[in-house]
């Protein structure tokens, strides 16, 4: 069994700035031991010498810590609200200029269809996605924008025919839509949060943190919303306390700033 896992935290934060005090602990060291036994590392001291010598190591860890599942049109139903009542209502308030980010974006999937979505709406040189993740390695898949079938089993038909080309057993995204996202680094743990949004979509991610480490990233989400933008959470994610952090609730995934 492995000790001293205290310290590995704190070379771990030295070393990339991932906080792990903010995951939950149980889940976390189980997923972590077993990627430092799949190394040969007998003790953690050894593993995080090996982050630092390693580049391939290294990106191995952080690509390994960070959970990338993520699928287009996750959860159809949240995204037939969207479409139907969230993007009408903040075209109406705001314009055609919407500021919208896609936090702890994985594999691209994400700000992929929201691209997608709000094409239904306003025309594709009026939008521009801001992607974020704290992983180097999902973020140049994202670029590559090459998915399987199974990922991009829910994108509607007609999106379907017009923005992916099979390439072997895989599907490609038309630079269309790739164009219309920009891809950046960021560590909701750590990182200044991108201001003035009406729309934030971060689903399925912060079920990993703790309820401290929740309350504090819905919280700069509020921050960094403009009054009357939109918080879209994933279907695994609850907001308890919402009101008593500016929010009002919509739908059940999607949550408004009040003021």
């Amino acid at each position: 069994m492995l000790t001293g896992y205290e310290k590995f935290k704190q070379d771990v934060y030295t070393l990339t700035k991932i906080d792990l005090n903010a995951y939950k602990e149980k889940q976390m060291k189980r997923r972590i031991d077993s990627l430092v036994t799949k190394n040969n590392a007998k003790t953690y001291d050894v593993y995080v010498d090996m982050l630092k010598k390693n580049k391939e190591k290294f990106e191995q860890f952080v690509n390994f810590l960070t959970i990338n599942v993520s699928e287009f049109y996750r959860n159809p139903e949240q995204w037939r609200i969207l479409d139907k009542q969230i993007i009408p209502e903040l075209l109406e308030k705001f314009g055609t200029r919407l500021k919208v980010w896609s936090a702890a974006c994985s594999t691209g999937d994400e700000p992929y269809s929201l691209v997608m979505a709000l094409s239904k709406h306003i025309p594709l040189n009026k939008i521009k996605i801001t992607a974020t993740d704290i992983d180097k390695q999902v973020i140049a898949s994202a670029k590559v924008g090459l998915y399987s079938a199974k990922s991009i089993a829910s994108v509607p038909d007609e999106f379907k025919r017009k923005y992916f080309k099979k390439i072997g057993n895989s599907y490609q995204i038309s630079d269309e839509i790739k164009s219309r996202v920009e891809f950046k680094e960021h560590n909701l743990l750590r990182d200044p949060y991108i201001k003035g949004n009406h729309l934030i979509v971060c689903r399925n991610v912060v079920i990993y943190f703790t309820e401290e480490a929740k309350e504090e990233i819905y919280k700069k989400f509020n921050d960094s919303l403009m009054k009357d933008g939109v918080l879209f959470i994933g279907s695994t994610e609850q907001i308890m306390n919402y009101k008593e952090i500016n929010y009002a609730k919509k739908e059940s995934f999607f949550f408004q700033k009040v003021k």
